[in-house]
């Protein structure tokens, strides 16, 4: 069944409804965690993005690098698929499809669809994530996958809008981290032997000068 709306895939459309009729078939309880976690993820995955700057302390200066790209990189490519949005102005499927019921209110119109700003966030914050800490190799994914979904399980985005967003994320951020790895290594490395900036960047303590006589 074709959907007839312009610049939706058919397969989107059909994916959508399908979700979003699922999400109406499970508890209720079940909706108001999905509507709490969808905005809760990208959070967690900021307090990861900090505990991974903490444990970074411990590590060499291109770990404390990471550290301190990580969070840029994740805004940049937040930031980008935002200006990617507002010049591409792609309606959302709850402004269209009237016959659906959304588990979220519908975003109000001007508040675009494609890329997924959540999911574009929370892949750039999994590829930064696995960067600093291969320990979440398989939970930082995990989470961003799970945050794509929810975005179309509350109703407020197509399929497509979150596979958009989770490229773009993923790739935004790789290009960030490995264009500036090397220059904020070397700056962390002169950071470091500051002793007002000692604190956050390391454990170690800054060398005291001896006393003058």
């Amino acid at each position: 069944m074709s959907n007839e709306i312009e610049d939706v895939p058919d397969i989107s459309a059909e994916w959508y409804r399908e979700v979003t009729a699922f999400a109406q078939h499970t508890p209720a309880w079940v909706r108001d965690a999905a509507e709490v976690a969808t905005d809760a993820v990208p959070a967690l995955l900021f307090a990861f993005l900090v505990f991974g700057w903490w444990r970074a302390r411990r590590g060499d200066d291109r770990r404390m690098a990471l550290a301190l790209l990580a969070p840029l990189a994740v805004v940049g490519a937040y930031l980008a698929s935002e200006g990617v949005k507002s010049v591409l102005r792609l309606r959302r499927p709850c402004w269209d499809l009237a016959d659906v019921v959304t588990v979220a209110p519908c975003p109000p119109y001007g508040d675009w669809s494609l890329p997924s700003n959540h999911a574009t966030f929370g892949a750039a914050a999994a590829v930064a994530l696995v960067a600093l800490w291969r320990g979440m190799a398989l939970v930082a994914p995990v989470l961003a996958l799970l945050e794509a979904f929810s975005r179309v399980f509350v109703g407020v985005h197509y399929p497509h809008d979150v596979a958009a967003g989770l490229l773009f994320g993923a790739v935004t951020a790789a290009l960030v981290l490995k264009a500036l790895r090397n220059p904020a290594t070397a700056l962390v490395a002169a950071m470091r032997r500051h002793p007002a900036l000692a604190a956050v960047l390391t454990t170690a303590r800054p060398p005291v000068p001896p006393l003058r006589r």
